[in-house]
């Protein structure tokens, strides 16, 4: 048989908004499966998948924010109600204390589980130049031992993707990269996947665009975003793989406000045992437990 795997694509500011505008998801009709619509959480889901209304406020008054939300979801602690509030930005010393503790990397090391991979690639800039700020992900990295960090020689290999998955980011500052889509990027992060145990991939131009109140630009990153994610689902052995889609707060589905919005996010779950395991997931700190379970019990 063989080995269960798991990927978490991993997408900033989505959250369940209302079918109207200022919502660009109620517009965009390849949104598809990043759309829902609150009071519709029922709606059948692109290939079988199950979608979960999920907490991001984790109880703690206030917006969720970034940095508090992805420690929950890359560790399984509810990080809001550690620090007392949520946190913007980046982890600060307490939240990179928890993810250097309970890094979902770590935790599937610590069960003998991998290979592992966080398949975006860094520049040259994030290894020459000593890093002020590290985001969440990057944190769950370095907890790892046996976790490196993908470079752009790897994204011309094939072997890693960009957080803009089109590349375009790059090129624009003058990167020597071919141009892909969200289906060519989908299509290499289902093969690295094939790789791995377990696959993180982030995305967060969303989150810019929610803030930035873009709907220009939301019209033109959505389908592809959507693609990808519909690409991944299509391209890899849903019998053997789980692929769990999640965000740490919402943003882009409510472009009258540059803030997060307090709504839930869609966790979707495809694939082997995603009925099973959507059963546990209600809030962010659900989806580390949930890895490490599909990834432990065979």
């Amino acid at each position: 048989m063989n080995k269960s795997r798991v990927i978490l694509f991993f997408i900033d500011g989505l959250g369940i908004g209302e079918r109207a505008a200022p919502n660009p998801l109620a517009e965009i009709e390849e949104s598809f499966p990043l759309a829902h619509f609150a009071g519709e959480t029922n709606a059948a889901v692109y290939s079988n998948g199950v979608m979960i209304p999920t907490d991001a406020c984790l109880g703690i008054d206030g917006r969720p924010q970034s940095a508090s939300g992805q420690t929950t979801i890359l560790t399984g602690v509810n990080a809001p109600k550690h620090l007392g509030f949520h946190k913007q930005g980046y982890p600060n010393s307490k939240l990179r204390e928890v993810i250097s503790e309970h890094s979902v990397f770590l935790q599937l090391e610590r069960h003998n589980i991998g290979p592992n991979v966080f398949a975006n690639a860094y520049t040259p800039k994030f290894f020459e130049e000593p890093q002020r700020w590290k985001s969440a992900t990057t944190c769950a990295v370095e907890a790892a031992q046996h976790v490196e960090f993908r470079t752009l020689d790897d994204l011309l290999a094939k072997n890693a993707v960009f957080h803009d998955f089109t590349n375009s980011v790059l090129r624009a500052r003058d990167f020597d990269v071919e141009l892909w889509t969200g289906a060519e990027a989908g299509k290499i992060l289902a093969e690295i996947s094939a790789k791995h145990r377990f696959t993180l991939y982030e995305y967060f131009i969303t989150d810019k665009i929610g803030h930035d109140q873009d709907l220009n630009l939301a019209r033109k990153v959505l389908p592809e975003l959507a693609a990808c994610v519909r690409t991944v689902v299509d391209e890899v052995d849903l019998d053997s793989t789980t692929v769990i889609l999640t965000s740490d707060h919402g943003n882009i589905e409510d472009l009258s406000i540059r803030n997060h919005t307090l709504n839930q996010v869609p966790t979707i779950v495809w694939g082997r045992r995603s009925k099973e395991i959507s059963v546990f997931i209600r809030d962010l700190a659900d989806i580390t437990p949930a890895i490490v379970r599909l990834l432990t019990e065979e």
